[in-house]
């Protein structure tokens, strides 16, 4: 037979046409690298603007739930409420020093939950205030994180008697549960109605129990803006309170009493220059003074 030495001419060359996709020649391919570069490069660039737009997106997410979240009252915060410390009173009242007027709306400082449940998780401090607390306790928190290393949440509400601190003790007891050591700096507000005092007192420590240390800020008021017979029943009712704290640590030998009416009393020029009005704490002088006894009685007792 005669020997075919080679294919057809077209058959060869049809052989050599690699077929790529879309119907492209090898050939027609590498004619044209510009192209897919080009390609490539409108691909990466389209990645690099969806990414930086997806940046974008979320940073104004962002900014629109910092907007959104609730102002929560920790340290470095602005309290809520009014923007009064001052609790309204009317009248003489039973004991002479007025009647306790409406205090809900006034300015309050309370720590959000991830910082409460932080002080527990590291052995930290709770502590519940009146309007003093307020004011002082932005010092507190840093005065006791550079001498203890203590952590502190914070329920300071101005004007509130000792019964409302004590139901959010009570509140915080129930839905946290408590760390060892517990500061009430509470009772100004109950100059109004002293024999109210002492079955709150028993209510705290029923609730912070006998294996937790609670230490009691003791109370002075005799405000500069009222007659002198309301002055010297703020002194009396003081000192009715403070009686009835001192009874009660009698029976409780876990109640540490922070003796700021004895601190106030024994100044060689008296009360004046640590209150800027008869009860509230003068700025820095009378708020480092009772910061640094609070931190002392802390350390003291460590």
């Amino acid at each position: 037979m005669h020997q075919v030495r080679g294919a057809p001419r077209h058959v060869a060359a049809g052989r050599r046409r690699l077929m790529l996709g879309g119907g492209r020649t090898l050939k027609q391919a590498h004619i044209h690298p510009h192209h897919e570069r080009v390609s490539l490069l409108r691909a990466f660039l389209g990645s690099v603007a969806s990414i930086f737009v997806t940046l974008v997106v979320l940073a104004v997410l962002a900014g629109v739930l910092v907007v959104l979240e609730p102002r929560t009252t920790d340290a470095d915060t602005t309290a809520d409420g009014n923007g009064s410390y001052s609790v309204p009173t009317t009248g003489a009242g039973r004991y002479g020093s007025g009647t306790l007027g409406p205090w809900q709306d006034l300015v309050r400082r309370i720590s959000p939950e991830d910082q409460i449940r932080d002080t527990l998780t590291f052995d930290g401090i709770f502590l519940f205030g009146d309007s003093i607390a307020v004011q002082d306790s932005v010092s507190l928190e840093r005065r006791l994180a550079d001498s203890t290393g203590d952590s502190i949440a914070f329920h300071d509400w101005s004007g509130q008697p000792t019964s409302a601190a004590v139901d959010a003790l009570e509140e915080w007891s129930r839905d946290y549960g408590l760390p060892r050591r517990i500061v009430m700096a509470v009772g100004t507000n109950d100059i109004f109605d002293p024999p109210a005092f002492a079955a709150q007192v028993e209510r705290a420590m029923k609730i912070a129990g006998p294996n937790r240390t609670v230490y009691w800020v003791n109370v002075y008021a005799s405000r500069t803006k009222q007659p002198p017979a309301v002055r010297d029943a703020d002194l009396a009712n003081s000192a009715w309170v403070n009686n009835e704290l001192y009874e009660a640590s009698l029976h409780h030998p876990n109640l540490r009493i922070i003796d700021w009416s004895s601190f106030l009393t024994s100044r060689p020029d008296g009360p004046t220059p640590y209150l800027r009005d008869g009860v509230h704490t003068s700025e820095p002088l009378g708020g480092s003074a009772r910061n640094e006894l609070i931190t002392e009685a802390i350390k003291n007792s460590r």
